[in-house]
């Protein structure tokens, strides 16, 4: 202990040592040591600069990846062989009426003058309307989107809650009974698919004990019970594999943070183990988990889309469903768009977080 400077030396010769390390004098005075100019903080405020720096590349690419996606996304509706006038004005529509209406929904113009004022419109927010219903696309997406939110958002949480503990207690264990456990129920659940773990979870939970409804939705605002009960089984069903990939990964980073030699330092200075874990190891082993949650969180947007079907919840995914099978190419492109900013921004937030924890 007395290397770590910690305690005062229990005899005289070490109190000799102890002012000669120190710097002392030949009076016995104490030189104080010679502070210079801080590169402690110029280092803190460059590594700042860099992992903002990174974050800020990370966003860019970003833009081009969005850029790219909308520019398929609004190929794939333009470059189909269905005729939109057509099917609006319905078979009794002659060729002039059908010229009409491709002159009002802009077809007859190239291709990359409809994409650019596409584009121009849906930043502003407006992303046109249906061809059939004449709905504007926005209204619509306003509409469904809060319930792929609501399922997604308890999914995550569910995912951090279940998939962190699991492997804070299994790195805890590292090689007993509830590591053994955790890892053989992660293996088992990384192989399910949603659809089937939701169809397991009705009959279960809907069926043979009827605690939780089958299906359906109703807005937070108009019933928040009902509505947490509705969204449970589909986020259950919908967070199983990424909770398993967190518990996994963060075992993994958590068991080899343990055996750093910071963390033997802390131990030897007598810190709690609690503190050791939660202050100490756990925030070096959380960047690659949440790297990790960052990859699943996409699958879980798309993966909300097949949760719908089962759960018969009026989404995003049954809206975009509907749309196809009419060909209404405005609504779908809406939708895809809608889910591409999701996509982008929780990656964002996920980035910002990983360089915050690089930090810290």
């Amino acid at each position: 202990m007395t290397a770590l400077g910690s305690r005062a030396p229990a005899t005289a010769r070490g109190a000799r040592e102890d002012r000669e390390n120190r710097g002392a004098g030949e009076g016995g005075e104490i030189r104080r040591p010679v502070v210079t100019a801080g590169p402690a903080p110029r280092t803190r405020r460059t590594a700042g600069r860099a992992r903002w720096r990174a974050v800020a590349r990370g966003s860019a690419a970003l833009v081009v990846v969005a850029l790219a996606s909308t520019f398929i996304t609004y190929g794939l509706g333009a470059l189909g062989d269905a005729n939109p006038a057509a099917a609006v004005l319905g078979a009794t529509a002659t060729p002039e009426d059908i010229a009409r209406m491709s002159h009002e929904f802009g077809l007859d113009r190239p291709f990359l003058e409809q994409y650019v004022t596409w584009l121009g419109n849906a930043l502003t927010g407006d992303l046109g309307r249906s061809w059939f219903t004449q709905i504007p696309v926005a209204e619509s997406i306003a509409q469904r989107l809060p319930v792929d939110l609501s399922i997604t958002g308890l999914a995550v949480l569910i995912a951090v809650v279940a998939g962190g503990a699991a492997g804070i207690g299994a790195a805890v264990s590292n090689g007993g009974r509830f590591d053994r456990i955790v890892t053989a129920v992660c293996a088992v659940a990384s192989t399910l698919p949603a659809f089937v773990v939701g169809i397991g979870l009705i009959v279960l939970f809907a069926v043979i004990v009827p605690v939780f409804p089958s299906g359906g939705y109703v807005p937070f605002s108009q019933d928040p019970v009902q509505w947490l009960r509705l969204i449970t089984l589909p986020a259950i069903a919908l967070s199983l594999d990424a909770a398993a990939d967190l518990a996994r990964q963060l075992r993994t980073g958590l068991v080899a943070a343990l055996r750093e030699n910071y963390v033997t330092g802390a131990v030897v200075r007598g810190l709690p183990a609690r503190r050791v874990l939660f202050r100490h190891a756990l925030r070096n082993a959380a960047g690659p988990a949440l790297t990790v949650l960052g990859v699943h969180i996409p699958r879980l947007i798309g993966g909300a889309v097949v949760t719908e079907a089962v759960f018969a919840l009026p989404g995003l995914g049954q809206l975009t469903g509907e749309a196809a099978l009419k060909h209404d190419v405005p609504v779908i492109q809406g939708a895809l768009l809608a889910t591409i900013a999701l996509v982008l921004v929780s990656n964002v937030t996920v980035n910002a977080a990983v360089a915050r924890l690089r930090g810290a």
